[in-house]
């Protein structure tokens, strides 16, 4: 798959798991706008591209005490980021917060599966 294409159905794929978290959760909301999805989308794409690898490595050593627990942590303060950021997007409370993380995840993951599947080296 070309890079570009690649990027706009990863985009595509976040601003779907944030639709389904604000679906599923009534403390998420996105204004009820498309553009608002669509902002949060791309905002929440640049941070998990650019912020998160850099949290990921620096929580590396409490990543490995916790098992990897403290990875989910990176990942819901994403989450928590691209709401102060996006003015039309909230996420009242803490175990919103960890619903809808838990939510884009499992979207990303099977998205990630079905779309862009590993190739797998035959014997």
């Amino acid at each position: 798959m070309p890079f570009l294409l690649r990027i706009l159905v990863a985009w595509a794929v976040d601003a779907a798991a944030l639709a389904i978290a604000a679906w599923i959760f009534s403390g998420i909301s996105v204004g009820g706008s498309a553009g608002t999805l669509i902002l949060a989308a791309l905002i929440y794409g640049i941070l998990a591209t650019f912020v998160k690898p850099v949290l990921k490595l620096l929580t590396f050593p409490l990543a490995i005490l916790t098992l990897g627990i403290a990875w989910f942590f990176v990942a819901m303060f994403i989450l928590w980021l691209t709401d102060v950021f996006v003015s039309g997007l909230h996420i009242d409370g803490f175990w919103t917060l960890v619903g809808g993380t838990i939510v884009v995840w499992i979207v990303g993951a099977v998205a990630d599966y079905w779309l862009f599947p590993k190739r797998r080296v035959k014997n």
